[in-house]
């Protein structure tokens, strides 16, 4: 699988600001020799890794606790780039290395390695640096079938999420644990944190003739679930048929649920292409709404779903009409940007190669900030603005924001800042729901 190191990532931003600032004056603002520079970062990683108080995750406590239960099986793996130890190595390699016996590999969306753009399918493969043989679960096939795990006793899963309902790491989940069911397989789920914490919670509760691939829980869109709870409640609550699965949850050690992912002390690993900062996870569960209207969600820049926006867009006006809306925790700075293709993030963006007015969706403060209500008066602004040239793609944006009710109302224009207080009662029962799966 190859080694992932993601150095410049491990601390905050603000922490490595502050860390130069002080090497300036270490420095005397000199220009020391690359060896020095190479030494005092090293050294600063170090002092900041060891001062820490770190998350442990379900893979390292399953490497110190429970890997003697795995000696002799034949373990299939669900897995990505994400799946590395906070040392930088994958847990494939990992988990060769310790000599146990791997037999397959599962790829979701977009692929082993993360590097397969969004909707485009995954194919079957064989890892050339192990030579086991790698199934996707994106494209034709998308819960494993039989002859996939006719080599595999138990099935280990390993994959971070983003804490938003349509992110669909999460329905690959269920598919594997409904095969698993199916077919006899021990299913282990080696819980990672929610990045965007798990206390939040926003939006509609699914409604379950919605279900599809980006929607397949009856969960708000911000669910304040790890997936380790979310396979609890799966089973729990019967969410798969058969919901008899063998399910094992190896929770993390020292996370708690209002622990954003800087807070962790863990290195950020891009969860996909577009998904590449944790500023990125905080706007994306109401920006991704805009992937169901023909504007711009910023696929093809640099901070996709943090510029949203199309050509025409009088830039000024729509910031100013969101400003005036006083939406909590967040600003918008009036900008152009220009969607350019791109063979991983996106090979043919929205408006390729066309300037597009818009604004930069500013949180100012994350633990106030509402991005699914954000994101819906957003796209209700557009309308307002551009009748003509907006278009809802209805049904896909009912499956993503969970309920035919929004549109209905956005297409009537009478979306408020109360949009959701029709879902008051559904959201109570899904917390005392909840509240029976939450491990932290």
């Amino acid at each position: 699988m190859g080694r992932h190191v993601s150095f410049g990532m491990v601390a905050g931003q603000t922490r490595f600001d502050n860390a130069m600032m002080n090497f300036k004056t270490f420095s005397g603002n000199k220009i020391l020799s690359s060896k020095s520079l190479c030494l005092f970062l090293f050294l600063l990683f170090t002092v900041s890794t060891l001062n820490a108080q770190r998350v442990r995750i379900g893979a390292e406590v399953l490497l110190e606790k429970y890997l003697d239960s795995l000696a002799g099986k034949r373990l299939g793996i669900v897995c990505n780039q994400t799946s590395v130890l906070p040392n930088g190595v994958h847990l494939v390699d990992t988990l060769l290395r310790r000599g146990m016996k791997i037999t397959a590999l599962f790829a979701p969306e977009h692929g082993i390695r993360g590097t397969v753009p969004a909707g485009q399918h995954v194919a079957q493969d064989i890892d050339p640096q192990t030579g086991i043989p790698i199934y996707s679960l994106y494209g034709g096939t998308r819960k494993p079938l039989p002859s996939m795990l006719e080599n595999v006793d138990v099935i280990l899963f390993d994959i971070q999420d983003v804490g938003a309902r349509f992110y669909t790491y999460a329905t690959t989940m269920a598919y594997v644990m409904q095969a698993a069911g199916e077919n006899g397989k021990k299913f282990i789920l080696l819980d990672r944190p929610n990045p965007i914490n798990g206390v939040d919670l926003e939006g509609p509760v699914l409604d379950l003739t919605l279900i599809s691939f980006v929607g397949y829980f009856p969960i708000p869109v911000r669910h304040g679930l790890t997936l380790g709870e979310l396979a609890k409640m799966t089973v729990g609550e019967g969410f798969i048929n058969p919901s008899t699965v063998d399910l094992t949850v190896i929770p993390m050690e020292g996370w708690k649920r209002s622990m954003w992912y800087d807070q962790t002390g863990l290195p950020w690993i891009p969860l996909s292409p577009n998904m590449r900062t944790l500023a990125t996870a905080t706007v994306y569960p109401g920006m991704c709404l805009f992937e169901a209207t023909t504007f711009s969600e910023g696929r093809g820049t640099d901070k996709p779903f943090e510029y949203i926006g199309g050509p025409d867009l009088n830039a000024e006006k729509f910031a100013g009409y969101l400003n005036d809306l006083k939406l909590p925790g967040v600003t918008f700075l009036p900008m152009e940007f220009t969607p350019k293709p791109d063979s991983l993030t996106d090979a043919s963006p929205k408006f390729k190669n066309k300037i597009c007015g818009g604004v930069y969706v500013q949180v100012t403060n994350r633990h106030t900030f509402k991005p699914v209500l954000t994101g819906v008066m957003m796209i209700a602004e557009i309308y307002k603005l551009h009748p003509r040239k907006f278009e809802l793609i209805q049904g896909r944006f009912d499956h993503l924001i969970g309920d035919a009710i929004i549109s209905d109302k956005l297409m009537k224009g009478s979306l408020d800042l109360h949009a959701f207080d029709i879902f008051k009662s559904q959201m109570n029962q899904y917390k005392t729901i909840r509240k029976k799966y939450l491990l932290y």
